[in-house]
């Protein structure tokens, strides 16, 4: 959470919030002050297995802009999880929207990084008060009759047992071959905290909920950016 350059962190503090019936929690980037305060405020959702602590690079980057919350989606990081907890697409997306209302936003923006653009994609299906656009990042284009989501449901099963026995970095490296050294201390801190139930529900949601058919409801301006060798 904190910059490891000269430049000063952007890091403001981590928090939770009661909305829509459960505990979130979100951490803070930039704050309200100067020139963020006449800019729309920016939330921005992580992917399927990825705390809100593991965007802290890219927060960073944005809080020099923007007023800027990242979420622990339910069923993740330290947001509401367990058992008996709703971890559908639906209920994903009305978190977002009750969570800018708990915080009392006017205006926002919605940045979605995978499964979090698909959350992003049905959040502004509803139109909520206050957003004014939204970014999805390499969303899972997956969905009824469509092409299956290219992971693999063990690849997160697995890696997220081993995390919850206790792993380290270099034990992390046989699931992420390709990350460095940070990338993986950070996830084999944090992986534990994806209640596996919350993941293969989400999981297994790419191939039945239909974004598609939400996006012709849409009436904000919308970014899509795409990886070049992501193939989701």
């Amino acid at each position: 959470m904190t910059s490891t350059s000269s430049t000063p962190s952007t890091f403001r503090y981590g928090g939770n919030v009661h909305a829509n019936g459960i505990r979130q929690h979100y951490l803070r980037y930039g704050g309200a002050e100067g020139e963020r305060a006449q800019r729309d405020a920016v939330i921005l959702i992580p992917g399927i297995t990825s705390p809100a602590v593991t965007w802290g690079f890219v927060a960073e980057h944005l809080g020099r802009q923007f007023d800027t919350y990242v979420l622990d989606v339910r069923g993740r990081g330290l947001s509401s999880s367990g058992p008996g907890l709703d971890y559908s697409l639906d209920a994903q997306a009305a978190d977002v929207a009750a969570f800018a209302q708990a915080l009392g936003l006017q205006r926002w923006a919605l940045v979605g990084h995978s499964m979090g653009g698909r959350i992003a994609v049905r959040a502004a299906r509803s139109q909520p008060v206050g957003l004014t656009r939204l970014v999805i990042v390499d969303p899972p284009v997956s969905g009824p009759g469509r092409r299956a989501y290219p992971a693999a449901l063990p690849w997160y099963v697995d890696s997220i047992r081993q995390a919850t026995l206790g792993m380290d970095a270099e034990a992390m490296r046989a699931f992420c071959p390709t990350w460095t050294e940070e990338q993986r201390q950070l996830r084999a801190q944090w992986l534990h905290t994806c209640h596996e139930p919350a993941i293969v529900q989400s999981f297994e949601d790419f191939g039945r909920d239909d974004i598609h058919a939400d996006l012709p409801r849409i009436q904000h301006p919308l970014l899509l950016v795409t990886a070049e060798r992501g193939d989701v």
